[in-house]
């Protein structure tokens, strides 16, 4: 959301802030009121703000560890539930989760820009936030090649960018690496199960369908647009996949494979191919996706190993 800001009698030269990544202008285009940027968040959207340092509100876990991961942890003075990485951020005090926050504290903090996660939470929240006059900053990646340019984003917003710019190169080594450790010619067919009553599954548009492909995998629903969506038993065994992988919270992996082994015609129980998978980077969908995502190929890579 665009705000218009209040005159003033000082103008300043207009200087750019540029981080070049896959062609992309990632530029903050700093505006010509001395009292102002305009930054452009993850979904193209310009985004006005006062000069950094700004008073950050983060509306979700994935968009917590990426503030901090930019350098700009110091400034988020609230957060939401499981924003729990890194450690610091254990310290910011909750308004709330990624369903719904307390509106009446939100604006008692007197935010400077509030970073939500477009694709789930509470859509009509946001926009209350918006109404509020509170600039609002989409903070949500697609594809793990992306990540490292939405940290210089964030970091351009926060007034961070040297460190962002050293977070992001990191990123992009750690991504070229396994690109190149996993590459394989075979690609299993996989089921991710995010949920298990009912069975909710990523479409191919979600940033975990996107881990797969680095593990030399494929999302047995990647042609389903839907974010999240709902499948059942049938359209499960009609595809038949190679893997399952239980996307379970901490604890509940066992149980939630332990009710697909009563369906032995399905590849993956005849094969013993199921994994629990654990690891809440891998939803919440930060920096740490990464290191998950390695962890998962490791495992795919262990189940799909030509036998000695």
């Amino acid at each position: 959301m665009l705000l218009a800001f209040p005159s003033s009698s000082f103008t300043i030269a207009a200087s750019m802030l540029t981080a070049l990544a896959a062609g992309a202008d990632l530029a903050a285009a700093v505006s010509n009121k001395a009292t102002h940027i305009t930054v452009s968040d993850d979904t193209g959207q310009r985004v006005a703000v006062l000069n950094p340092p700004l008073r950050i509100v983060s509306l979700a876990p994935g968009a917590t560890e990426m503030l901090f991961a930019a350098g700009a942890g110091p400034h988020v003075v609230a957060t939401v539930q499981y924003s729990d990485q890194p450690s610091a951020a254990q310290r910011v005090p909750r308004i709330g989760d990624v369903t719904g926050v307390d509106i009446e504290r939100l604006v008692a903090l007197h935010p400077d820009v509030a970073v939500v996660w477009p694709g789930g939470g509470n859509p009509a929240q946001i926009e209350e936030i918006a109404r509020l006059g509170i600039p609002v900053y989409r903070q949500q990646v697609n594809a793990l090649a992306d990540l490292p340019d939405s940290l210089r984003r964030v970091g351009a917003l926060a007034g961070t960018g040297t460190a962002a710019e050293q977070a992001a190169r990191a990123l992009e080594a750690h991504l070229a690496r396994l690109s190149r450790e996993y590459r394989r010619d075979r690609q299993p067919s996989v089921l991710l199960e995010v949920w298990n009553r009912p069975i909710y599954t990523v479409g191919g548009t979600h940033l975990m369908s996107d881990a797969l492909r680095l593990c030399s995998a494929r999302n047995v629903f990647a042609d389903l647009r839907d974010l999240g969506p709902v499948v059942d038993i049938e359209a499960v065994i009609a595809r038949n996949p190679d893997i399952i992988v239980a996307v379970a919270p901490p604890g509940e992996g066992a149980a939630w494979l332990a009710e697909w082994k009563r369906f032995g015609s399905l590849s993956a129980v005849r094969g013993g191919r199921l994994i629990a998978f654990e690891d809440q980077a891998f939803v919440r969908l930060g920096p740490s996706v990464i290191d998950a995502a390695e962890a998962l190929c490791r495992r795919i890579a262990q189940l799909t190993a030509p036998q000695n």
